[in-house]
């Protein structure tokens, strides 16, 4: 069963809006993801680094998740391009947050 027919379920009196947030349409109580987030390792001038791309949510709702995910792992990073850039090499763990939050995810290279 899907997020969105849960959320039907629970709450089947509940009406989503269409709402407009910089040029992006989404939808105001479910956030559909169909395609997987690739989340692949580079090293960029020797550093390791965890990379998060393929979103199909607005940038806003990108921005939050790049959020959370340095306040839970105590990193830095940042958000450029609809891509999630996160210092180190924490890709298992970053999978899993991502899979708990309901979000599809594959794993890119080694």
């Amino acid at each position: 069963m899907s997020l969105e027919e849960q959320l039907k379920k629970a709450f089947p009196n509940h009406k989503a809006r269409n709402i407009q947030i910089n040029g992006e349409s989404s939808v105001d109580s479910i956030l559909t993801q169909g395609d997987p987030i690739f989340c692949l390792f580079e090293k960029r001038k020797g550093k390791p680094i965890t990379i998060l791309e393929n979103f199909k949510i607005p940038t806003l709702e990108i921005k939050k998740i790049e959020k959370e995910l340095k306040i839970k792992f105590s990193v830095g990073g940042t958000c450029k391009d609809g891509k999630i850039i996160i210092q180190g090499n924490l890709r298992d763990k970053i999978m899993l947050f991502l899979n708990n939050k309901g979000f599809k995810t594959k794993r890119i290279g080694g």
